[in-house]
């Protein structure tokens, strides 16, 4: 499993970013909101899913991160330089915490949702998550809480889509504005 901060180190194309990242409490959430602003790249990254090409690091990208406290997912919201929601994308997690350098991370569980704007969900990485507990690389507990998550998050926390985009155009601010 591996672990990401929300400093997001791992992408080698950002040459240059800029990054905020703080615990809020507000209306029920508990957690950390990272933005991060990319200023430069040296080489543009593009995803495809679903026959679409979406850019998803470049300049003027922004990616905002979402970890609620005590729960097993992370929510990167991709947006454009209009700050309009490009994708999320959601890690189901095993767990969480805080780096030396004050930098949340989480381990991830290999299995992730894409949700466009339309509504539309993606499951991505089934095939890694059941690659891992082949090869045990992780439990069956952890099979299921990432199973178990994912649904969850697609019952509860995307299920009304226009809700979800508030909920994060709502994050969007909190961070922006601290």
């Amino acid at each position: 499993m591996k672990i990401k901060r929300l400093s997001y180190d791992e992408w080698v194309c950002i040459n240059k970013k800029s990054q905020k990242c703080a615990f809020f409490k507000f209306n029920g959430f508990s957690g950390y909101i990272s933005l991060i602003e990319i200023l430069d790249v040296s080489e543009v990254q593009k995803w495809h899913f679903n026959k679409q090409e979406i850019v998803v690091c470049d300049k003027g990208i922004k990616w905002l991160s979402i970890l609620p406290e005590n729960d097993y997912y992370c929510i990167t919201a991709m947006l454009n330089e209009n700050n309009e929601i490009l994708l999320w994308y959601i890690d189901m997690i095993a767990s969480q915490g805080i780096d030396k350098d004050d930098i949340p991370y989480f381990v991830d569980l290999y299995l992730d949702l894409v949700v466009y704007p339309s509504g539309e969900i993606i499951v991505d990485d089934m095939d890694e998550l059941i690659d891992a507990r082949s090869k045990k690389d992780i439990t069956n507990e952890l099979f299921e809480l990432a199973i178990n998550t994912s649904d969850k998050v697609r019952n509860e926390v995307i299920n009304d889509i226009s809700s979800f985009a508030e909920f994060t155009t709502l994050c969007y601010e909190k961070i922006s504005n601290y």
